[in-house]
């Protein structure tokens, strides 16, 4: 997957009707298909609105955002398109209602963009709340806020237990030390997708978090070879 621009004000990011945002995923496809060398490469676009779609066409306005989000489909095709909080509705039940509602609208309508939760959603319990009753195609596991390593490594198992989309999360506000632990949950639990952190950038968060990978392939494998 190839993760998201920061989206998140109205009028300079998205547009007041989305059509910043449409021309950032019809750039951001045109640009890929320019550069790729290998056809076979083709990510999901994540990209994080911050609620802002709710902003531009009312957080109720289930229709008219599917509306929308049917043509960032067509925008981003033939890539896969992920929107993360497309609605912030100000409480948690608010947020998980909201949600439910959007995504099932969605899969009625045959809509391929798949909906990530995002706010509102935030602890253990918050995780399995909102994936018990499909309020989203995927939720962000914020580590930060899980409480410990356990919780974390338990939120993703949940949510591939119910058939849920598992994001390994945070924030880039951390440090290089819990990007490393978060890699070894992921190895072990495999979500869906793993966030590169930490820090704004991208070079230094892909690297740290694939060099931890590549570091406990290595020792797995030279443990198999000593067997």
């Amino acid at each position: 997957m190839l993760p998201h621009g920061l989206i998140n004000h109205l009028e300079t990011k998205l547009g007041g009707k989305g059509e910043i945002l449409e021309d950032y995923v019809k750039w951001l496809r045109d640009r890929i298909i320019a550069l790729r060398t290998d056809e076979n490469y083709n990510p999901a676009l994540h990209i994080d609105v911050y609620g802002t779609i709710g902003l531009a066409f009312g957080n109720d306005s289930f229709s008219e955002i599917a509306d929308y989000l049917s043509k960032l489909e067509k925008t981003a095709f033939p890539f896969g398109l992920r929107i993360e909080g497309p609605i912030d509705a100000g409480s948690r039940e608010k947020q998980m209602l909201a949600l439910k509602e959007l995504t099932r609208i969605i899969d009625e309508r045959g809509i391929k963009v798949e909906i990530v939760a995002d706010e509102w959603c935030n602890t253990l319990e918050d995780i399995k709340y909102f994936a018990d009753n499909k309020a989203g195609h995927m939720i962000q596991i914020k580590t930060p806020d899980l409480g410990s390593v356990g919780n974390t490594a338990e939120a993703v198992l949940y949510c591939k237990k119910i058939g849920i989309g598992a994001y390994l999360g945070g924030t880039c506000n951390e440090t290089d030390r819990s990007a490393q632990v978060c890699v070894h949950i992921a190895m072990a639990a495999n979500p869906d997708q793993v966030l590169a952190k930490p820090g704004m950038g991208v070079d230094e968060a892909y690297m740290i978090v694939y060099n931890e990978m590549r570091r406990i392939l290595a020792v797995l494998d030279a443990k198999n070879r000593r067997c």
